[in-house]
């Protein structure tokens, strides 16, 4: 099985320290070294080197050779521009299926917190028996822990088998980020897993979901084909062709109009997060729901269940306050309650629509 860590994301829940220039992934935002690094490291524990592959925007080359020097040019799938999931895997799946179409694939998000790397692992080689053995796409999802409005949701079926201690079951649907009325809803019926994007099949059949179900998607990436065929690449026809492909998830491109016959889906308990904002970066790293999460030059008096993230060079101090997110950056200070963290989004896309690109 080869591994294709998906790096091209923004990240604009994580503002102010993660911007457009660089996204968390390629920050130390949990440990000592940049999330892209230690999801890297964690794979080298199955996967060799060789089947280790990055998928982003040139943009982000020079962040992921500072990160990780030892990755090779032919391991890097270059996005011509940013056109989110749908695109980027659907790029990757049409170059692999020119040289290894039934080896399996697994893609892996470069910014998610793993805390049991034993089952991790264990699931994806679960995954890859399972493709090999039913020619089904395989996904992972994750026990819910409350509603979450910027997850997707995978519906579960009956449970198809355990394997090595790895739950399986039949997927029933999936639904991607839904309001928070529909999102408890799906908690509380116990029949919905988070979706975690650890998508695992083999690039042909990967390209046959695009030609089946995104039509238009499937004619463009088979014209990309025929163009990295030639031995001397025309780059601009590649962008072009490219450019044309809709800016989409794969969520939204592929899964909720597949078959579920064709889709088994993978009980993931390895303590996982996404990271995707500064409260579900808080609940990662606070065992309990008083303790404070501090990084960088901070001291903090009188206070409880506060994430303090000091960037800048300067000392922060808190005093007297409880439940709030303080990230500290050598331009831009951000301050809000736990609870509003993921409206941070919403200050980044005002920020963005009033052009004031100094901060973003």
């Amino acid at each position: 099985m080869k591994a294709i860590i998906l790096a091209g994301g923004t990240g604009t829940r994580l503002w102010p320290l993660s911007r457009e220039s660089r996204p968390k992934q390629f920050f130390d935002v949990v440990g000592d070294v940049p999330l892209i690094r230690e999801t890297y490291r964690r794979l080298l524990h199955w996967f060799p080197a060789e089947k280790i592959y990055f998928s982003l925007s040139p943009n982000f080359e020079q962040l992921l050779r500072e990160a990780i020097p030892e990755v090779d040019d032919d391991h890097l799938f270059l996005e011509p521009e940013k056109r989110d999931t749908g695109p980027a895997m659907g790029l990757v799946a049409a170059l692999l299926e020119l040289s290894d179409p039934e080896e399996p694939i697994v893609f892996i998000p470069s910014d998610h917190f793993i805390k049991d790397e034993e089952i991790f692992l264990r699931c994806l080689q679960v995954g890859e028996q399972l493709i090999n053995e039913t020619g089904k796409l395989l996904d992972i999802s994750i026990e819910p822990l409350f509603p979450s409005t910027v997850l997707g949701y995978t519906k579960i079926g009956e449970k198809f088998e355990e394997r090595e201690g790895i739950e399986i079951f039949q997927f029933a649907g999936h639904t991607e980020k839904p309001p928070f009325e529909v999102a408890k809803r799906y908690v509380e019926s116990r029949s919905y897993l988070w979706h975690a994007n650890y998508y695992m099949w083999t690039p042909r059949k990967f390209m046959e979901a695009f030609v089946t179900y995104s039509p238009e998607m499937g004619t463009i990436l088979r014209k990309i084909q025929q163009c990295a065929k030639k031995e001397q690449v025309d780059r601009k026809k590649f962008s072009r062709l490219y450019h044309k492909l809709p800016k989409i998830s794969i969520d939204y491109a592929i899964t909720e109009h597949m078959n579920p016959q064709e889709v088994l889906i993978i009980k993931g308990d390895f303590g996982w997060s996404d990271i995707g904002a500064w409260d579900t970066l808080y609940a990662c790293l606070s065992e309990e729901g008083y303790r404070n999460v501090i990084k960088g030059d901070c001291d903090v008096i009188d206070t409880t269940g506060t994430l303090v993230y000091g960037m800048s060079k300067k000392v922060v101090a808190v005093i007297g306050v409880e439940n709030l997110v303080i990230v500290d950056t050598p331009d831009a200070l951000l301050v809000c309650h736990r609870d509003s963290a993921q409206q941070v989004k919403d200050l980044v896309d005002c920020y963005s629509k009033n052009k004031k690109k100094s901060v973003l």
